[in-house]
């Protein structure tokens, strides 16, 4: 699996190279024909009003002229697609080589905190991922590329994330290719490619919040739960931080809710000790 997202962090990489060079020399020449371009036809314009004689080539230039940023627009906007899509794929495989090569997180790093702290079971590996689901799946909702954003759909609503496996397994049996899934799963919000903790916790950033001290309650929960940077999930899968637009709770703010339960009027320290809900 590491060498298919490298080979896939490759080759989009080459397509985002590619296409910025594509832009970047179709605006250095435009730049400089357009000026001259211009003048061109301006000039024209000053000899068609003393000899119409010159109004045929005037017609011509102006036709040339038009035909050609049309042209050069309708290249950068596909242009312009393809790197937006390669950039999306680029930083899924990316993302996926930078989870298989790090670290497990230190043991004993979550118990540093005093007895009365939330205890957590240690991390254990991952089992492996029944595809008996993905089978039946592509059977009933179809193979063709159309099945795609459905088919992701249902994968996340089974396993509560994107597999890596299951993704592949869904390449395997339809159309539809790894970057075309790549795209789709980056592209939307709704699809998470990491896998989820037993128990959620959203805190919420609205303004109310916000002003109260959401951020520093964020901050003391991922430290509380020994959250690597750039993730949103424990090493034991036991919780997932979200932040969230609002709970509509302002009266209480700060507020989080876990798994359901609503916590308000906190403060770091007692915004821990809300987790202890779910033990």
């Amino acid at each position: 699996m590491m060498a298919r997202a490298r080979r896939g962090r490759l080759i989009a990489g080459s397509l985002v190279a590619l296409c910025v060079a594509i832009l970047f020399t179709d605006y250095v020449v435009a730049s400089r024909r357009a000026p001259k371009d211009d003048q061109l036809i301006k000039d024209l314009q000053q000899q068609t009003k003393v000899d119409a004689s010159f109004a045929p080539k005037l017609a011509a230039e102006q036709k040339r002229v038009t035909v050609a940023r049309l042209a050069r627009k309708a290249r950068d906007n596909a242009v312009a697609w393809v790197l937006i899509a390669a950039a999306a794929a680029f930083l899924t495989f990316a993302k996926a080589l930078v989870k298989q090569q790090k670290p497990s997180a230190p043991a004993g790093r979550s118990q540093a905190k005093s007895s009365g702290s939330l205890r957590r079971a240690p991390a254990a590996a991952p089992p492996e991922l029944d595809l008996v689901f993905v089978d039946q799946l592509v059977s009933q909702i179809g193979r063709g590329k159309e099945a795609a954003i459905p088919l992701l759909q249902a994968i996340q609503v089974h396993y509560r994330y994107l597999p890596d496996e299951a993704l592949q397994r869904v390449c395997e049996l339809t159309e539809i290719t790894p970057a075309e899934i790549a795209g789709t799963s980056s592209f939307y919000g709704q699809f998470r490619r990491s896998p989820v903790g037993r128990h959620i916790v959203r805190v919420c950033h609205g303004t109310a919040c916000h002003v109260s001290g959401a951020r520093q309650i964020t901050e003391e929960l991922r430290r509380y739960l020994a959250i690597p940077d750039g993730e949103d999930t424990d090493a034991a899968r036991m919780f997932t931080l979200d932040e969230v637009a609002c709970l509509g709770c302002c009266s209480l703010a700060p507020v989080l809710m876990v798994d359901g339960h609503t916590a308000g009027k906190l403060t770091p320290a007692t915004a821990c000790d809300a987790l202890k809900v779910t033990a």
